[in-house]
């Protein structure tokens, strides 16, 4: 496309926006009689009326509508484009809005936050840790941490990190109780019950293709994830939790896994999730890329097997 075809394109739309060729003049800055003459080239060039002309009003045939839909979308397009490049150009800055997971946002994003300011001293942080769905695009936020995708057709998902539940114990404990070698072993265990917990009382473990649904119970049931950690390594009994809620808990040996090579059946994930607008502020490109590279190597890994006697 030349440039008269260009101007011959904004003209058109000029003329339909403003219902005459006098407005379109003013607004584009230009002789009536160029206006005119711009529309009447390009209904020749694509041999079409574009337009119904009287002494009082100019407006859009049914082909003019549809052709000025398309132009118009191609003109967003375009301005896209031009903003992506500029954007590229400058460096992260503004105020950055984040919402995350409560309990994994503490734990494994924000003690590394000073390292994104460092990378980007221009950006500002605002942090907001809450379990309750989020209207992202509603209440102004521009990256949310989740655990599983949200359901959202506004919102795009990038998975940044695996994430799964495992089962562990104290030493203390499996020291002075029968040995866990089988799922059904879990029956004669006192386990701790998370109640919010779908399934609870049943554990649902896999392992490989093998998969086995235990009944358990236990001596305390709690709708608090925190306390039954602390339960478990004073030695109250056995845990299922998520692997990266029990990281610390593993590295310092306070708990353990058991049940060689079992985990609570299913996978979900850490994801970063932004609102699906066309264009992202290079603020917000700029922490999903950070987070997905500090996050990327789960860096709450633990051994599946418990260790060896």
């Amino acid at each position: 496309m030349d440039a008269l075809e260009a101007d011959q394109l904004l003209t058109f739309l000029a003329v339909v926006d403003t219902g005459s060729f006098t407005a379109a003049a003013r607004r584009l800055e230009r002789d009536a009689s160029v206006v005119s003459r711009r529309v009447a080239a390009l209904e020749a060039r694509l041999g079409i009326r574009l337009l119904e002309r009287s002494t009082r009003r100019v407006s859009a045939t049914e082909a003019g509508m549809q052709f000025r839909e398309r132009v118009r979308q191609a003109m967003d397009l375009v301005r896209t484009a031009e903003d992506e490049a500029r954007d590229f150009a400058d460096a992260p800055s503004g105020l950055l809005r984040v919402t995350l997971a409560p309990a994994f946002g503490r734990m494994w994003v924000a003690p590394r936050l000073t390292e994104f300011l460092a990378l980007h001293p221009s950006v500002l942080i605002e942090a907001s840790f809450s379990d309750r769905y989020v209207d992202m695009v509603a209440e102004g936020f521009d990256v949310a941490v989740r655990i599983g995708k949200m359901k959202d057709s506004r919102l795009i998902s990038q998975r940044v990190a695996p994430a799964g539940r495992m089962i562990c114990a104290a030493p203390s404990y499996l020291e002075r109780r029968p040995p866990l070698t089988t799922p059904d072993d879990l029956t004669r265990h006192d386990c701790l019950g998370f109640t919010p917990m779908f399934t609870h009382p049943v554990w649902h473990l896999q392992r490989g293709r093998e998969e086995r649904a235990v009944k358990v119970a236990g001596r305390i049931e709690s709708d608090d994830i925190h306390a039954l950690v602390s339960a478990a390594v004073a030695g109250a009994g056995v845990l299922m939790a998520a692997d990266w809620l029990v990281a610390h808990e593993l590295a310092d040996g306070r708990l353990v896994p058991v049940l060689d090579g079992w985990r609570a059946r299913g996978e979900t994930g850490i994801y970063v999730i932004r609102a699906s607008t066309r264009h992202a502020p290079a603020k917000t490109r700029a922490f999903v890329e950070w987070l997905a590279e500090v996050l990327g190597p789960a860096p709450w890994g633990y051994p599946v097997s418990p260790p060896s006697p």
